[in-house]
């Protein structure tokens, strides 16, 4: 052993205990994204809003883009998913309740969303840029949380189909479009306001509604708006607490859609039983759940033997609120990127001006915008569905877009996430949630191949659609060369598509990416519309984020995204 060394004397850092409590100084870090207006900071949106028709309100989405951002709304969105429903099935006494207990947050996120009317305004104020300003709203209020959004969607989406028997739209219109929330459970008698479900899907088919089993047998007189007991099961119903519930099920004339409410008019429990609720991955705050129908009250919407046409409607807004939903992830995702890059250092050089990651950068926002000016688009031709060319549009171009929007969702989430680094995979960041929840819009509502199928259905009944879709796109020719190779090579292959079923998705791939760039061309800064035409429209289309051509102007991309906070 060798003799010990005389402690040095100590210097400064060193004196005293104060070594016992400061290990360092916390420095390199971005500020929390919060108290920002999601409306003001996103220029992609603002301009959307304007040119689609919402420019008369603009204050509107101005003050609802404040409250999003807030740190107080931004922490209910932690809060839900922290706490997840919890179903009881029974009360302390031994009745059964079927009832879902949701965190306060829960419900102070429905009654913001229900307040604005994110459920209602484009039914209750119909006309120029309605159901652009009702989806601005939602894509920032789904940037806050997701999962609740579900509820709020279907009860949004239900109007056309319930306006489709006059009498059960007398009863229940009123209480669907108010401007309140009410989350009891009692009958819907005792309530101002109402929200409404959707239960279709059974173990035997899924998607295939067609082999439902569920059978509904009249009490009395038979048709549209008489009474039925139906009596099987359903594999998802979504909502478990909504008031009512549009269901499909088999009676004596065929599959037929229902209005299922919670309560018999007597004030009786109606006898569905909810059995659990679904361990999903994604999408937690919000309960979904598998029930059982044991003779439960419900009154027959639409002609009998109809209930795929009188429900597809409320399908189809649904499939439209999934685009919205997986837009607004983008959008958060983008923002969380860029505002983390634009205060993080690393190699002498902030993040956001190192070249690499501005590449990287830049196609994450690339992605987001085509996905915003894509949603938005549709969202104009919902407000003119009495001109033709939109009603065409739309019926074609909604599953096209819910196919390509929705799935490009998962892979933009995750390379955001690693943009952050470390950090991005911690659960109090929002990075994970986004990752959850960025498969769910692809396989609710029918996943790619439904929409898929669904594109050529709207061909084949409707041939007149895909002439609207291309002369939609169209309108950009002439401004961009790739473009119009592209466009035209897509027209050409469906001078035959007699295989369409086999080349669907490569199909659908294309007619998507032609309709953005199209209006990225159209509407879009050029620095903007080249990366995405460079990148998108020519081989190296299915790559990796990040391998935007030299040349790109990455940084005037990136500033264009970017939410400058703190």
């Amino acid at each position: 052993m060798t003799a010990r060394q005389p402690k040095p004397e100590a210097s400064a850092p060193f004196t005293g205990d104060r070594y016992l409590a400061v290990t360092h100084e916390v420095t390199n870090q971005p500020p929390a994204l919060e108290n920002y207006n999601l409306f003001d900071h996103d220029q992609a949106l603002r301009e959307a809003a304007e040119r689609e028709g919402a420019g008369h309100a603009v204050e509107t989405l101005r003050a609802f883009g404040d409250l999003a951002g807030k740190a107080a709304t931004i922490d209910l969105g932690f809060r839900a998913n922290t706490n997840k429903p919890v179903f009881n099935t029974h009360d302390r006494f031994g009745h059964r309740i079927d009832e879902v207990d949701f965190h306060p947050s829960y419900h102070e996120l429905m009654r913001i969303a229900l307040e604005n009317g994110l459920h209602s305004s484009p039914w209750t104020n119909p006309g120029t840029g309605a159901h652009v300003t009702r989806a601005a709203r939602y894509y920032m209020h789904s940037q806050v949380e997701a999962a609740h959004c579900c509820p709020v969607t279907m009860t949004f989406a239900a109007i056309p189909s319930i306006r489709k028997q006059p009498e059960l739209a007398r009863e229940w219109e009123q209480k669907i479009l108010a401007n309140s929330y009410d989350p009891r459970n009692v009958p819907h008698t005792e309530k101002a306001s109402v929200t409404i479900g959707m239960a279709m899907t059974e173990k035997q088919g899924g998607s295939d509604v067609r082999a439902n089993s569920t059978l509904a047998y009249p009490v009395g007189t038979e048709g549209p708006g008489q009474a039925y007991e139906l009596v099987g099961h359903k594999w998802f119903v979504s909502a478990p607490m909504c008031d009512a519930f549009l269901v499909l099920a088999q009676a004596p004339g065929g599959l037929s859609c229902f209005l299922m409410p919670r309560w018999r008019p007597d004030g009786t429990k109606n006898p569905w039983q909810v059995q659990r609720l679904k361990n999903k991955m994604g999408n937690v705050a919000n309960a979904s759940s598998e029930a059982e129908l044991r003779g439960a009250l419900a009154w027959m919407v639409g002609e009998e033997g109809r209930g795929v046409p009188t429900i597809i409607e409320m399908v189809a807004m649904t499939r439209f609120d999934c685009m919205i939903g997986s837009s607004a992830g983008m959008r958060q995702a983008v923002a969380q990127a860029t505002h983390h890059c634009r205060h993080r250092s690393a190699f002498g050089n902030r993040l956001i001006d190192q070249p690499l990651m501005q590449n990287v950068l830049a196609d994450l926002a690339l992605e987001s915008e085509a996905a915003l000016a894509y949603t938005m688009r549709i969202a104009r031709a919902l407000d003119n569905q009495d001109q033709e060319h939109e009603r065409l549009l739309a019926r074609l171009a909604t599953p096209v877009g819910k196919y390509w929007i929705c799935k490009r969702t998962p892979n933009h989430a995750y390379e955001a996430m690693e943009c952050i680094g470390g950090s991005g995979v911690m659960e109090d960041c929002i990075m994970p949630r986004l990752f959850r929840e960025s498969p769910v819009n692809a396989i609710w509502e029918g996943s790619g191949n439904v929409q898929c199928l669904d594109t050529l259905r709207a061909m084949q009944k409707e041939p007149d659609t895909l002439d609207a879709f291309f002369r939609e796109a169209a309108e950009a020719k002439g401004s961009d060369a790739r473009f119009d190779r592209f466009l035209a090579q897509l027209q050409n292959d469906f001078a035959d598509i007699s295989d369409f079923q086999y080349r669907a998705r490569n199909l659908v791939d294309r007619m998507a990416l032609a309709m953005q760039a199209s209006l990225l061309i159209r509407n879009a800064p050029s620095t903007v519309a080249d990366a995405f035409c460079a990148s998108r429209l020519e081989s190296n289309g299915g790559m990796n984020y990040g391998n935007l051509p030299s040349g790109t102007d990455a940084a005037a991309i990136i500033k264009r995204a970017t939410p400058v906070v703190g």
